[in-house]
């Protein structure tokens, strides 16, 4: 059985035709232009089995435009990925890749930690 989270995991029924047509605060928010963006780029082991993913974190844009960014960049780096939690996960470690990706598309210079 998996848990809901979310805007409507307690609804079970509603009279309101529109309840689900509402859209959650992360879909609405807009995407600021790359140059505006301050996207930090980071490894990180925990809770993965040990294996090192590459994260992209605060990127300011809607959930779409974090999915298309994230499929670019695991087509970039030639390895895969996902988007959870407003997070862009890249598996391996592509820091270097990633930056560079970031930087021909516009984004200023991203903080790069391990």
């Amino acid at each position: 059985m998996t848990k809901k989270t979310g805007l409507y995991s307690n609804i079970v029924y509603s009279t309101d035709p529109d309840v689900m047509k509402k859209d959650t605060p992360e879909q609405q928010e807009e995407t600021i232009s790359p140059s505006e963006q301050k996207i930090r780029v980071r490894t990180d082991k925990k809770h993965r089995g040990g294996k090192t993913v590459t994260l992209i974190e605060n990127f300011a844009g809607s959930v779409s435009d974090k999915e298309d960014i994230g499929k670019k960049l695991k087509t970039f780096c030639g390895t895969g990925g996902s988007v959870k939690e407003g997070e862009i996960l890249i598996q391996g470690d592509n820091r270097d890749k990633i930056l560079q990706w970031l930087l021909k598309n516009g984004f200023k210079q991203s903080k790069i930690s391990s």
